[in-house]
């Protein structure tokens, strides 16, 4: 659920970016759609006369068992106020939050794993069965 509400804040925060540079202008929406299934399943977009487009869509996975998850995924587009078109895509879902678009800072690489550490995890894959289990205290 947490996933959900960090990625409705996401929505919430691309539709502000165009709002906020046109604070003092009404800009209508020129087409929107909202479908809610009883499954809880949804698909929600508009289009607003200044071009700003947002999409988003989302369900239940693995629905009543342990890693029951929602997922969510969508896209908005606008102008930012320097005319510089921004485009956003994202998807929630039991790993987090994944944005993407070129307007977002890129960090830096990961570091290699060491090579003790990459022989140790290939050998633990390739003998699961070897794997220790904890003793009952």
């Amino acid at each position: 659920m947490n996933t959900f509400i960090i990625a409705l804040f996401a929505l919430i925060a691309g539709a502000s970016a165009a709002a906020v540079r046109e604070q003092e202008k009404f800009v209508p929406i020129v087409s929107q759609v909202q479908e809610v299934n009883p499954d809880g399943s949804f698909k929600s977009a508009y289009e607003s006369a200044d071009g700003t487009i947002q999409q988003s869509q989302g369900g239940l996975i693995n629905a009543g068992q342990k890693d029951e998850a929602q997922v969510i995924e969508g896209s908005a587009t606008w102008t930012s106020p320097e005319g510089i078109p921004i485009a956003l895509k994202w998807i929630a879902g039991p790993n987090g939050v994944e944005f993407q678009g070129e307007h977002l800072p890129v960090g830096p690489p990961a570091p290699e794993i060491p090579l003790a550490i990459q022989r140790s995890l290939e050998w633990n894959a390739a003998h699961p069965e070897e794997d220790p289990k904890p003793k009952p205290l």
